[in-house]
């Protein structure tokens, strides 16, 4: 049993490949939604400043937490423009461990599998409001 204690935790160590100390937002369109286990996985093409093209992956939640939070899956589609607020890879590749999304209609939801991102600081850098004091929804 150690050796599937110690494989469910470096699973579940979002440290260990993203940087959870940076918080960023990508903003972008849907090209794909995969409602798989370990974890959903949502394909996100982002504009750099240029106006390139640039393909992210971004990790979500395994598939009970939606099911208990009765995720709106039905509204995550390819062809959809969102936001999401996610943790980026250490490795500087285009994935990263995702939290909140906004719709274009401004509704949240949340996608990750650990705090979601509910407020802005003093600065608009995304926040969780019970983690900060300057924090504001």
């Amino acid at each position: 049993m150690p050796l599937a204690s110690a494989s469910v935790w470096a699973h579940h160590a979002a440290a260990a490949d993203y940087d959870v100390a940076r918080l960023i937002v990508l903003q972008g369109t849907v090209s794909k939604v995969e409602w798989i286990n370990p974890h959903a996985q949502l394909h996100l093409d982002v504009k750099d400043s240029n106006g390139t093209v640039i393909s992210w992956r971004i990790e979500g939640a395994s598939m009970n937490p939606y099911a208990v939070r009765n995720f709106p899956k039905e509204l995550v589609t390819a062809g959809i423009e969102i936001s999401i607020t996610a943790y980026p890879a250490k490795n500087g590749e285009k994935i990263a461990d995702g939290a909140t999304i906004t719709f274009r209609d401004g509704k949240r939801a949340f996608f990750g599998g650990s705090a979601p991102v509910d407020g802005l600081d003093e600065n608009g850098r995304p926040c969780i409001v019970r983690r900060n004091t300057t924090c504001r929804r």
